[in-house]
């Protein structure tokens, strides 16, 4: 099958239904997270991904960092135009290419970091540009106001914000129309509904992207212990993959796994066929062809009223199945 492809908000936009979330091709220098990154299987799976029909790559300066822009520049090569390609600024990354940790959305540091970025992944222009995180000390209207001119200057076509509350989104579209917001969603998290930020998009006709659409990998089946998870990875440090938390996760996975079979599905293709259904891009991340064609599969899988209805009865709105981040990260959300 091929994907087909969807407008992303109201400005003119089309992505792939489903994007590839390409985080974890590279990883990070301060812990080996998501394992050894294969550069090979990499490249070839974001060419599997273009071969069927995804054309959305999401990417971010922070990723390595610099290294996964670079990853997808060599990826895409001289076929750029036939690419949607998402980045992201705002975790400071200084001259000698370390990340401060500290989120900075100064007019200055918008203009440093979009410059890095297109060099990175050798190009003239990047198709939607994200504020990674709201810089709590700079007025969200500067950061938007330098994000505008910079589609004024023709280096970038869309402008998006992640983890971002009503109140700042109405504030930033106030000043440059805000194509789409990415924050985590999925059956484990579901924030951004519970808070009304949803309802806000639609009003204003704003696109959603949903990271971890597969509640930080419970909803592959992939995870059954602690144990699975590498010694240095950091999920092991959140609350949701802790005790209790993660006893009830793992019985609520396996009852959507019980439903998905009934589908002949993978649980995690039930998950995503659901976000789908609610006209959310989801951005499952993978650097597997394996993984990226059975995920590119749930745009095919139709779920009918009934469906949704059970589905969100096992998992509803409001279920408490742990904090998604340790605490420092959990404040920089604009919740």
């Amino acid at each position: 099958m091929k994907l087909t492809h969807i407008e992303l908000g109201n400005q003119g936009l089309e992505v792939s239904v489903i994007g590839l979330g390409c985080m974890g091709m590279t990883g990070f220098e301060e812990a080996d997270t998501y394992g050894k990154s294969d550069e090979k299987e990499a490249i070839a799976t974001i060419h599997r991904s273009f071969e069927l029909g995804g054309n959305f790559l999401d990417t971010a300066d922070l990723y390595g960092p610099l290294k996964n822009e670079q990853l997808i520049a060599k990826a895409v090569g001289n076929q750029r135009d036939r690419y949607i390609i998402a980045t992201k600024f705002g975790w400071e990354i200084d001259d000698q290419n370390k990340i401060t940790w500290a989120i900075n959305g100064t007019k200055e540091y918008v203009k440093k970091a979009v410059e890095r970025s297109l060099k990175n992944l050798k190009t003239d222009y990047i198709d939607l540009y994200y504020m990674h995180r709201l810089d709590k000390n700079t007025p969200v209207e500067e950061t938007v106001g330098a994000m505008s001119e910079l589609v004024q200057e023709g280096k970038v076509k869309f402008i998006g914000l992640s983890e971002v509350s009503s109140e700042t989104v109405k504030k930033a579209h106030q000043i440059h129309p805000i194509t789409a917001i990415q924050s985590e969603f999925s059956l484990f998290e579901r924030t951004v509904e519970e808070k009304g930020v949803l309802k806000t998009l639609h009003e204003l006709g704003i696109g959603f992207v949903a990271y971890s659409p597969l509640g930080r990998g419970f909803l592959s089946g992939q995870i059954r212990t602690v144990e699975d998870l590498p010694e240095n990875d950091f999920r092991r440090g959140i609350p949701r993959f802790q005790g209790e938390y993660f006893i009830k996760n793992i019985e609520l996975v396996e009852a959507i796994e019980k439903m998905a079979q009934e589908k002949s599905i993978t649980a995690s293709q039930l998950a995503l066929a659901w976000i789908m259904s609610k006209g959310i891009v989801p951005i499952p991340g993978t650097k597997r062809r394996k993984y990226l064609e059975e995920n590119i599969a749930s745009a095919a899988v139709e779920l009918s009223e009934n469906d949704i209805l059970k589905l969100e009865s096992i998992v509803p709105l409001g279920t408490d199945t742990g904090a998604p981040y340790d605490e420092f990260s959990m404040g920089l959300l604009d919740y």
